[in-house]
C-alpha cells in the first residue's frame, strides 16, 4: 500500500453506514505428501457454528492486516512454518448465506508445505489432523462452511500450477529421489507415470535436476540406495512435463 493510499481520509460526509457491513476472512487449503499420498490439514472447529465438524484452518483478517499478512499468520499459528514452498492466492468466495454468522468474504490461499511436522490445534480448534485430500474430495469426511469447494479449487489450482511451474519441488525435501518427484505427480493428477520415462525427462542436460553425488537411505527392503538430487535452474522457466488430457488418457489406456 502506498503512502499516499495509507494518508487518504474519506470524503467529508461520506456516511460508511449506508452500506452492508460484511467480515473479510482468509482460508487456507494446507497440502502435503505423505508417504506418496496427497494430504490436506484439516482442524476441528471447537466453537460455533458448525462446532465439532472439520475445516480448513483459517481466521478473520484483521484491521491492520495485508491478506498475506493474516494468511501467513493463520500458517504460522496452525503449522508453526512461517515459510512455506508455496502460499498463494487462487480465490475469493462471497455466496450469501455461505457463513450463518454474518456476510462474510473469504479470501482463499493455498499452501505447500514439504513437512508439516507436528500437529497442533489452534487457541479456537478442537482438533487438527493431515488427512488423505481423496478423503474430503469424494465427501468421506463432511466439511464445515463451504470449505470443500475451497479443497477442490485449491487441489484444481495445484494441478494446473504443475503444468507451469515448479511447484512440484515445494513438496519434496532439499533433496529427493527422482521416485518421490514421481509420487507428487502421481498423487495430485490421479495418473500413473511410467518410471523410466520420468526420469528421461528430468535427467540430463537440461538442467532440471542436479545430482548431488549422495544416496538416500535403503529401504526397508534393501536392494540399491536411490540417488539424491536437487531442484536445478530450468524450473524457473518451464516444466519437464504434461498433464496427458482426460481423453488421451482414455485413448492410451485402451
Amino acid at each position: 500500500m502506498s503512502t499516499r493510499t495509507r494518508a487518504a481520509k474519506a470524503p467529508p460526509g461520506y456516511d460508511a453506514g449506508a452500506f452492508p457491513a460484511f467480515a473479510v476472512t482468509v482460508d487456507i487449503v494446507i497440502l502435503t505428501m505423505v508417504r506418496g499420498v496427497l494430504h490436506v490439514l484439516l482442524v476441528r472447529r471447537g466453537q460455533a457454528p458448525f462446532e465439532g465438524m472439520w475445516a480448513v484452518p483459517g481466521g478473520f483478517k484483521r484491521p491492520d492486516e495485508t491478506l498475506n499478512d493474516a494468511a501467513r499468520r493463520e500458517l504460522s499459528e496452525e503449522t508453526g512454518v512461517d515459510v512455506p514452498g508455496l502460499l498463494t492466492q487462487f480465490g475469493a468466495y462471497g455466496d450469501p448465506g455461505r457463513d450463518p454468522r454474518m456476510n462474510v468474504v473469504t479470501v482463499a490461499y493455498v499452501a505447500v508445505l514439504r513437512d508439516v511436522g507436528a500437529i497442533v490445534a489452534g487457541t479456537d480448534a478442537a482438533d487438527a489432523a493431515l488427512v488423505p485430500a481423496s478423503d474430503v474430495l469424494e465427501e468421506t469426511i463432511e466439511l464445515a462452511f463451504d470449505h470443500l469447494r475451497l479443497v477442490r479449487d485449491g487441489v484444481e489450482r495445484v494441478r494446473v500450477e504443475l503444468e507451469v511451474s515448479g511447484v512440484a519441488t515445494a513438496f519434496v525435501g532439499t533433496t529427493f529421489t527422482i521416485a518421490e518427484l514421481r509420487a507428487v505427480y502421481e498423487a495430485i493428477w490421479g495418473v500413473q507415470l511410467d518410471a523410466a520415462n520420468f526420469r528421461r525427462s528430468l535427467v540430463g542436460e537440461d538442467g532440471w535436476v542436479i545430482p548431488t553425488g549422495r544416496t538416500a537411505p535403503s529401504g526397508p527392503d534393501g536392494g540399491r540406495p536411490a540417488e539424491l538430487y536437487r531442484a536445478g535452474g530450468a524450473w524457473e522457466h518451464g516444466v519437464p512435463i504434461q498433464r496427458i488430457p482426460r481423453n488421451r488418457r482414455e485413448e492410451v489406456a485402451e
